[in-house]
């Protein structure tokens, strides 16, 4: 835990390598002292059809991060903030504006999670 999910329009696809972006995400949960490397599971789904409102601007990336219950909200809100930040850090250099990127932390019931590791 936790698991991330990266999310972008395919039309991002020539503008950023999905995989770099996982890196340093992946840096950002680590660097926040939460977790340990071998317990963060990341992965990137491109989205062929989406709309934003009206279809302008419709280019964006959400980025969510799923946890086991019980860490207090401002842990959860500082952990979005940090992505946000990391991934804007990331992006800005190589992605055509407009784009959007939100970040969602959600809790995961512990007691409705089941891992084994073979």
């Amino acid at each position: 835990m936790p698991h991330l999910t990266l999310e972008y329009c395919t039309e991002l696809a020539d503008d950023f390598a999905p995989r770099e972006l996982l890196k340093v995400l992946n840096r950002t949960l680590i660097a926040s002292g939460l977790f340990s490397a071998t317990d963060i599971k990341s992965r990137a789904v491109a989205l062929d059809t989406i709309l934003v409102g009206d279809g302008a601007p419709d280019r964006f990336i959400h980025i969510e991060v799923a946890l086991l219950s019980g860490r207090p909200l401002e842990v959860r809100r500082q952990l979005a903030e940090a992505l946000v930040n990391s991934a804007e850090l990331e992006l800005d250099e190589t992605v055509r504006r407009p784009l959007q990127v939100s970040v969602e932390v959600r809790e995961l019931d512990k007691d409705c999670y089941a891992k084994r590791v073979l």
